[in-house]
């Protein structure tokens, strides 16, 4: 499945310093794509491509990439590279709402729940997606 969008998979002079794409690896491409369809689909991302080893999401200029490696290497947040990926969210409920899909779903856990939903100063989700990477969903501020 190739589905056309209207955001150019090369750079758009009006998007300039906002993130292109990003592409996350995974060792287990059916389990990561149901969390990730879920998540993104929640954040208004749509199905962009599709082929034997991945998929992809976009929502305006950016795209999200999933693939699958053959490197059973564990990701470590704390090493050296990727934290963690954060997004906006449309209105505190939402957040809300992810939160309570989060819990309901045996792929990912509510990351720092003692906290939730202040764990970093301000209102968000944070959560782990089936590989280990963590996500943040941002709330307004009202």
């Amino acid at each position: 499945m190739d589905t056309e969008h209207t955001a150019p998979d090369h750079a758009t002079p009006e998007y300039a310093g906002q993130l292109h794409h990003v592409e996350l690896c995974t060792t287990d491409l059916e389990l990561a794509v149901d969390f990730w369809d879920w998540l993104l689909g929640a954040l208004e991302y749509e199905p962009k491509n599709e082929w034997a080893g991945g998929r992809s999401w976009i929502n305006g200029p950016t795209y999200i990439v999933l693939k699958e490696t053959d490197t059973d290497d564990t990701f470590d947040r704390h090493a050296p590279g990727l934290d963690h990926l954060a997004f906006h969210a449309a209105s505190r409920a939402q957040v809300d709402e992810l939160t309570a899909g989060i819990r309901e779903r045996v792929d990912s856990t509510v990351l720092y729940d003692d906290q939730h939903p202040y764990a970093g100063g301000y209102y968000a989700l944070y959560c782990e997606d089936p590989i280990g990477i963590t996500v943040e969903v941002v709330g307004p501020e009202q």
